[in-house]
This record gives C-alpha cells, sequence and structure tokens, in this order.
C-alpha cells in the first residue's frame, strides 16, 4: 500500500482492509486463521467472506488453502499492519485522550482508520507520545 503526502491509498476498499485487519487480529490471538473464524468475527456470511478472500487472494494480499486456512502475504501483512495500527492508534487517542467511551472508540475508530489523511494521523500519533510522557 502506497501512501502519498495527504491521504493512504485504499488498494482494497474499505472492507477489504476490515478483512485484512480482521485476519491479523485471529493470527494473533489463535495462529491460524479459517473462513469460519473470520465469518465470526466480522459478523458475515461464509459465503461473504468467500468472495471476500477471493479478492483478496486476486490482489496478492492473501494465500487461501483449499478448505484449510488464510494467509497474509508480506503484502498483504504489510497492510494489514497499516490498518491496524491506525486502529489501535485511534481508539486510544479518543479513548485515553479525549476521554470517549471504550466501546465508541473502538466502533469510531472502525469508522475513521479507512479515511484518515497521514497529516492526521501523524498529528494523532504526537499527541499520543506528549499524553504517554505526561502521564
Amino acid at each position: 500500500m502506497a501512501e502519498n503526502e495527504n491521504t493512504y491509498e485504499n488498494d482494497a476498499n474499505k472492507s477489504g482492509e476490515d478483512y485484512l485487519e480482521a485476519i491479523l487480529v485471529i493470527e494473533m490471538e489463535r495462529g491460524k486463521v479459517r473462513s469460519v473464524d473470520i465469518s465470526r468475527q466480522l459478523s458475515v456470511s461464509r459465503p461473504s467472506v468467500n468472495r471476500a478472500v477471493n479478492v483478496l487472494v486476486s490482489k496478492g494480499y492473501l494465500e487461501h488453502e483449499t478448505y484449510g486456512n488464510v494467509i497474509l502475504t508480506k503484502t498483504g501483512r504489510a497492510y494489514a499492519e497499516k490498518v491496524y495500527g491506525r486502529h489501535t492508534a485511534l481508539t486510544r487517542f479518543l479513548h485515553e485522550v479525549l476521554g470517549v467511551s471504550d466501546k465508541t472508540s473502538r466502533k469510531d475508530a472502525c469508522l475513521i482508520e479507512h479515511d484518515v489523511s497521514v497529516e492526521t494521523m501523524d498529528k494523532i500519533r504526537e499527541k499520543l507520545k506528549e499524553f504517554d510522557a505526561e502521564n
């Protein structure tokens, strides 16, 4: 995923980014990722997962073993980590710095993470560093 100075390139689209992020989170929690895990994590049907996985495989972000595990490629992992990093920073900023409830901050971070500019994310990360240094 390339970045220009103002925005993140969104090659996988918002839904694709959600899938990549979910796969990364499941992998961190459980080690292996199956379609049923993704379906549960995102509260979507298994056919929807299969369609999304096939699109992400065609873009080079995933590998999918027949009736088996879903695996992030090197490119897919890098993309997923960027999305997850934005999500984590936004959640912390909203909850810890602004005092938004935990549930709302997680929900809002999911909405914001796809469209936030690089400049804004840089400023949020700066404020988080300042906040951490003060606390």
